[in-house]
């Protein structure tokens, strides 16, 4: 966390060069990928052209994960008994699309299905008893034969508990890390103990649809449906793409696949009604869909119903296939984010306010180095809001670069409900899990992934809290887990400044753990202005004395707080502008380095 130059337009970032076999880059290359293509996949540990494949003969198999063709046999016998299905979903992006993957996917094999996903603020997350007893009483005139969770369950022992008392039997398919006791119910879950499944990465959406491809299996073989009678399951790659990219998960060669076939689909203008209409609130295409549009577009537009309001909303609009309908729920949508960004811009700035004014009662300034700082950050305010709380703890923890808690108070109980976002390194559902043990009762319910985790405690326990979470971290921070280092791909040569690479490079699926490409190069600063007053505007040229006259070069820096020197050493991605009908090449600055 060094400090920002007084007139820099950013901080001097610390980089590290991303490793590359040279053997397996010329290998990629010889294979036919485009040497500077191959570079960045050698880097990213990709050792052979199949893994960069994305046609759906390459998937996974579904007979390697745990439970799965049983689940298949229960749920096809269900549908041929016309017994009531119930689908229970999580109320963010990934359990939105897993949810309307499962009804879309369910009833095209004749089930009767309807779905129910909580109220954050009332229920929260997961099967809890309360929502199977609500669940009942909306279903009283005749109860649900199955209860199905999706992005969800893995942790709910007292919700299955509940439905088998009420004789509902619970499926449960998710895919986050299981506690040391698993429900008692029928699970599939790649994370859980004895899985095979290669890929550990998994949405919740992603477990649904191999759940359904496993489906279609089970009536073509056991119930011998004819081929002309057996459902098409891949037009719900676009809702599966979605929420894979929306949820975070890592983009093995497996959810690549997944994302790259999504894509493939919503390019043909093939995809539903609801999806549809979401690009054009977005005001995006499409046509020209990329994961970036589905993850900062796409997804926020739909979690934004989940955070502030009913993420029914989101599941209507992805199964709805009436076009004015759909718009309407995509109006909501897109009206639901506007309120959601206003809330969230309020609260991430009262929390950086708190934040420093903590970090400043420990004789910590804000331009200081802060080595010395706390290894995480606890933090409360009741006026903030419970659904953007996340959303805040991510921006303090880019801000920090530390391991960052945002509890807001429940307006039904004397608890607070925290929302974790960690760095690399430091496995924040594991630091929870140890407090949990050497602290019995403290947590009164916690879950996640390695990266994000929620968890509810009393408010008279926050700084007993805070206390233990610092503790916790020294055992799981590596001093060096805390110094933000930019990797990056090497240079790129002057005649390597072409808009043809920079489309090949974005028809690639990068995101969570496929980082998209970052270079650093030295430039002359030609011109540079201000753009309402947060983002710069420059044109550049490679300052490589080998090259002679380099190419000139437009960027853009979003939220850069100063100017450029005359020549600076910049990091980049490289990037296309399409304005008023013209594609041109353009860089995204990243910061100094």
């Amino acid at each position: 966390m060094n400090a920002p130059d007084p007139a820099a337009a950013g901080p001097r970032l610390a980089s590290r060069k991303r490793h590359v076999d040279p053997a397996v880059s010329a290998a990629l290359t010889q294979a036919g990928i485009h040497p500077v293509m191959a570079r960045l996949l050698a880097g990213r540990d990709v050792r052979s052209a199949d893994e960069v494949a994305t046609d759906l003969d390459g998937l996974l198999s579904p007979d390697q994960m745990l439970n799965l063709t049983r689940a298949a046999e229960v749920l096809a016998q269900a549908i041929v008994n016309g017994e009531k299905l119930l689908v229970v979903a999580d109320f963010d992006a990934d359990g939105a699309t897993a949810c309307a993957v499962a009804i879309r996917g369910l009833r095209r094999f004749g089930a009767r299905v309807d779905f129910l996903v909580p109220d954050r603020f009332a229920f929260g997350y997961g099967l809890t008893a309360a929502l199977v007893d609500h669940a009942a009483a909306l279903h009283h005139q005749e109860l649900p034969d199955w209860i199905i969770t999706v992005d969800n369950g893995i942790s709910s022992l007292a919700g299955v508990n509940r439905a088998a008392e009420l004789n509902m039997r619970v499926l449960v398919t998710d895919h986050h890390l299981p506690g040391p006791t698993l429900p008692k119910a029928l699970i599939v879950n790649p994370n859980q103990p004895g899985c095979a499944f290669p890929s550990k990465h998994l949405a919740g959406v992603g477990v649904m649809f191999y759940l359904l491809m496993a489906l279609r299996a089970q009536f073509r073989v056991q119930h011998q449906w004819s081929a002309e009678r057996l459902p098409r399951l891949d037009d719900l790659l676009p809702i599966v793409a979605l929420g894979t990219v929306a949820d975070l998960v890592k983009l093995d060669a497996n959810n690549r696949r997944l994302v790259a076939q999504g894509l493939k689909r919503l390019r043909r203008g093939t995809a539903f009604a609801g999806l549809n209409a979401l690009f054009e609130v977005a005001n995006r295409s499409p046509r020209d869909a990329s994961a970036r549009d589905l993850g900062f577009a796409i997804g926020p537009r739909l979690n934004a119903a989940g955070r502030l309001s009913d993420m029914a909303i989101g599941i209507r609009c992805l199964i709805e296939d009436d076009p004015e309908q759909a718009r309407e729920l995509a109006a909501t949508l897109d009206q639901l984010n506007r309120e959601r960004q206003e809330i969230e811009f309020e609260a991430r700035e009262s929390a950086l306010k708190l934040a420093h004014e903590k970090l400043a009662a420990i004789g910590i300034g804000p331009s200081e180095d802060q080595k010395s700082a706390p290894l995480g950050i606890v933090l409360h305010d009741a006026q903030w809001h419970q659904g953007v709380i996340g959303l805040v703890a991510g921006r303090l923890k880019e801000t920090f670069y530390r391991p960052t808690i945002i509890f807001a108070s429940d307006a039904e109980s004397s608890l607070i409900k925290g929302s974790c976002r960690s760095i690399p390194g430091v496995h924040i559902r594991d630091v929870l899990e140890r407090i949990d043990s050497r602290h019995p009762g403290l947590l009164r319910a916690f879950g996640g992934h390695a990266m994000a985790a929620g968890l509810s405690l009393a408010a008279k326990d926050l700084e007993r809290f805070s206390q233990a979470f610092e503790a916790a971290l020294q055992e799981f921070a590596d001093p060096a887990d805390l110094q933000q280092i930019l990797e990056f791909d090497g240079e790129l040569k002057a005649e390597e400044f072409r808009l043809d690479l920079a489309q090949l490079l974005g028809s690639q699926i990068w995101g969570q753990g496929f980082p998209e490409p970052v270079f650093i190069n030295d430039f002359e600063v030609l011109s540079q202005r201000r753009i309402k007053e947060q983002h710069l505007r420059l044109t550049l040229r490679p300052a490589d004395p080998s090259a002679g006259q380099g190419p000139t070069l437009e960027a853009i820096w979003f939220r850069a707080s100063g100017l450029c020197a005359p020549r600076s050493r910049l990091a980049y991605r490289l990037g296309v502008n399409d304005w008023q009908g013209r594609t041109s090449l353009q860089l995204e600055i990243v910061g100094l380095a």
